[in-house]
């Protein structure tokens, strides 16, 4: 144990995800050893994503305004939404390029252990997005990209429960199974089991 300040920022170092009591120690240390100016812009960054970061009001990702740049880019297919669990899946789906419509962002996954139901997700949003036209404009297909885990499952499942009524709408998820180069010997029996029944024609 360290002695005031210092101890305290260790202590709130290892709150975050990811980062333990030794990685804690060391980030300390190491803001310790840096310049001020340093220290300053890191308080700067810290204090605009407390005061300047917002959710878009349409799909729930993190902003700087009111809507988000997908949300507000006209080019974007409006009759398709892709549900993730948080903003950082967005980013993901981004990353791959082949995805041209819009999001909505539940804001997590149901656990009903941590005490998580479908209250404390953006689930009721979700459907009214579907049940009111955009701009117009029907949505025609929901895509379920929720983490391939049991908290992820579940939170499918649910959702293919709640969207099976709405007339015309087709509820797709996203496919799982074998990475590419990877060796069939090395892949546990869900994976590719899954990879078995997602088989497609070529």
């Amino acid at each position: 144990m360290y002695e005031g300040p210092v101890q305290d920022l260790i202590d709130e170092l290892g709150k975050l995800p990811g980062v333990g009591p030794k990685s804690a120690q060391r980030i300390a240390f190491h803001l310790l050893s840096v310049e001020p100016p340093d220290i300053d812009r890191l308080t700067a960054a810290l204090q605009k994503v407390r005061d300047g970061v917002q959710f878009c009001v349409v799909c729930g990702t993190v902003s700087d305004n009111e809507l988000c740049r997908i949300c507000a880019d006209p080019r974007r297919d409006r009759t398709m939404i892709c549900v993730v669990e948080e903003p950082k899946d967005v980013q993901a789906i981004e990353r791959t390029r082949e995805f041209r419509g819009r999001y909505h962002v539940l804001g997590g996954a149901l656990d009903p252990l941590s005490g998580v139901g479908p209250d404390q997700l953006r689930i009721r949003e979700l459907l009214g997005r579907i049940g009111n036209q955009q701009d117009g404009v029907d949505v025609s297909e929901v895509i379920i990209a929720t983490d391939p885990n049991t908290e992820g499952e579940a939170t499918a499942t649910y959702l293919v429960r709640m969207l099976r009524d709405f007339p015309g709408l087709s509820v797709t998820r996203l496919a799982s199974g074998l990475p590419m180069g990877g060796d069939l010997e090395f892949a546990d029996e869900l994976t590719l089991g899954r990879a078995l029944s997602g088989r497609r024609a070529l």
